[in-house]
């Protein structure tokens, strides 16, 4: 475990601090300067250089940004700040995944994680501080939900994945941060106004600049905001499935309860941009004896039938406390085969950082793990409510 510099461990009260610029966008932006009686005739101008400064050149300091005029610039640090989180600490897996844990001004934790590849990589990123929705084989579920982040809290995951890998100004190619997952802690879409401005900040060109072709939002099923999500962000959309049938998945994801199987899958199907090109992508955990026969793969290519998708099979990831097994490997190549033999794309994932505890279905804030302990015995029953 790699603690980062001092220069990051920034935790001061927010009474006692001027308001942070990072997570706000430039309408946001033009409001601030005129709070500091910047002209009305400057403001669209001063927000767009502020906004160039901020999220494509990565400034941490108001006196750098030599395009402003330097008495602005004095007004801009007489009454803002330019803040990231701090991050408490930094590991790096064997395969080359990293985690940071993020600590914001009121104490709360939530962890990020960049996955690589040779050429590219994703950043997955937090949307809430635990999770409300307790799918028993998520290690996040076992931790309450405390609250919703802010957009600024979002973005934020991004700004420091960038300093620390290094990728400032904004390449033109060859990013090492490519795609964004919001697969992390929480529910995207239980938090959907602070999820869309923080992505929508990130995806404006003049800045972070990810398309949203290479944004994925991940929900256990949150139907009511799902069409909404499309029509206003058009990101890539991903479902956690992981179960074919709604009693089996009443345990597993209990927002089944609330909008089971049939009206999910309805909402997919209405999802505004799919297509063959884009197709919605179904997470499904491989549980031991759970959901991975191959009565479960015939089932759920007759659930997909017609629907532009793919299937990400998923090896489970043990956590302590955990009371299921992953799958052998021949009944995962047996329910990939069912599942790729009917016509859809069915890849086993290869799991990336379970050393570090940073691969799906792991992550749990390292505050609440040393609050609970890391026992078994310290676990809840993760079937009481059954």
């Amino acid at each position: 475990m790699t603690l980062l510099p001092d220069y990051r461990a920034v935790d001061r009260p927010l009474a006692a601090a001027p308001d942070n610029l990072i997570g706000l966008d430039r309408q946001d932006l033009a409001v601030a300067l005129g709070a500091i009686g910047e002209p009305e005739a400057k403001l669209k101008m001063r927000a767009n250089q502020l906004f160039h400064w901020i999220y494509h050149r990565g400034a941490t300091r108001f006196a750098d940004m030599t395009s402003i005029a330097k008495e602005l610039r004095e007004r801009l640090d007489a009454h803002y700040r330019l803040e990231r989180p701090t991050v408490t600490t930094a590991e790096r897996s064997a395969d080359g995944t990293r985690k940071w844990l993020v600590r914001f001004i009121d104490g709360n934790e939530v962890e990020s994680v960049y996955i690589p590849e040779t050429d590219r990589g994703a950043l997955c990123m937090s949307s809430q501080v635990g999770c409300a929705l307790t799918c028993s084989f998520c290690h996040t579920g076992t931790q309450r939900l405390v609250r919703n982040l802010t957009a600024a809290e979002i973005v934020a995951q991004m700004m420091l994945a960038r300093d620390d890998i290094g990728e400032w100004p904004t390449p033109s190619d060859g990013r090492w941060i490519s795609n964004i997952v919001m697969m992390g802690m929480g529910e995207p879409l239980l938090n959907y106004d602070n999820v869309a401005k923080a992505l929508t900040i990130m995806m404006d060109s003049h800045g972070i600049a990810i398309s949203k072709r290479r944004i994925t939002l991940s929900t256990a099923g949150i139907v009511p905001m799902m069409a909404r999500c499309g029509a206003e962000l058009g990101v890539n959309l991903a479902v956690s499935l992981h179960a074919v049938c709604d009693d089996l998945r009443d345990i597993l994801v209990p927002i089944n309860k609330k909008h089971p199987i049939a009206e999910l899958l309805a909402a997919c199907r209405a999802y505004p941009g799919s297509n063959n090109a884009r197709r919605i992508t179904f997470e499904y955990v491989m549980l031991k004896g759970i959901n991975d026969s191959a009565s479960d793969a015939r089932e759920l290519v007759r659930l997909l039938s017609g629907l532009p998708a793919k299937v990400n099979l998923i090896p489970f990831n043990p956590w302590p406390g955990a009371e299921y097994d992953c799958a052998s490997p021949r009944a995962m190549n047996r329910f990939a085969q069912i599942v790729n033999d009917s016509g859809y794309s069915a890849p086993i994932r290869v799991p990336r950082g379970r050393d570090i505890m940073a691969a799906c279905g792991q992550l749990k804030s390292a505050s609440e793990i040393r609050r609970r302990g890391h026992s078994a015995a310290a676990q809840p029953d993760l079937r009481a409510d059954r």
